[in-house]
């Protein structure tokens, strides 16, 4: 097990994507940190289709997943990585704006780990994930597709 996740922030909002990282940084995180701004391209990133970065066998990750997204939201890519036999240990944690109990429910019954709502006040933002970041050099996660 790995305890330095590559988190995936997967956030069409290139200034939350941002905002994430720096605060992310902030609490003291030096783990790789890639940005996917659809959810396309992270179901490309992990299903290894088409050109550019893949997932590495044996790596470890940690998906921060907004819902609202272009091409396919957050809740189609919750739906299929949970649903792969491999993928579905990969931790997601659910980071939008959107507080509908009907959609909470929703992503928990598909498998999220997490479902965090985007303060709308920056400084709270930017604390709730300062914390996060804390609560994430605490992770033991298990990685994919080992030999």
């Amino acid at each position: 097990m790995n305890n330095a996740p590559v988190i995936l922030i997967v956030d069409d909002d290139e200034g939350h994507a941002i905002l994430v990282e720096d605060n992310l940084r902030a609490a003291s995180l030096d783990n790789r940190m890639e940005h996917f701004r659809d959810g396309q391209a992270v179901l490309d990133f992990f299903f290894a289709r088409g050109p550019g970065p893949h997932a590495v066998k044996g790596g470890t990750y940690l998906v921060l997943l907004d819902i609202r997204m272009p091409k396919v939201d957050g809740i189609e890519v919750l739906r299929q990585l949970k649903a792969d036999p491999e993928l579905h240990k990969v931790p997601i944690v659910i980071l939008t704006t959107t507080d509908d109990s009907r959609e909470v429910a929703r992503c928990h019954a598909l498998g999220c780990n997490v479902y965090l709502q985007k303060p709308v006040d920056y400084e709270k933002f930017a604390t709730a994930i300062r914390r996060m970041g804390m609560f994430v050099t605490l992770l033991l996660l298990p990685a994919i597709n080992e030999a």
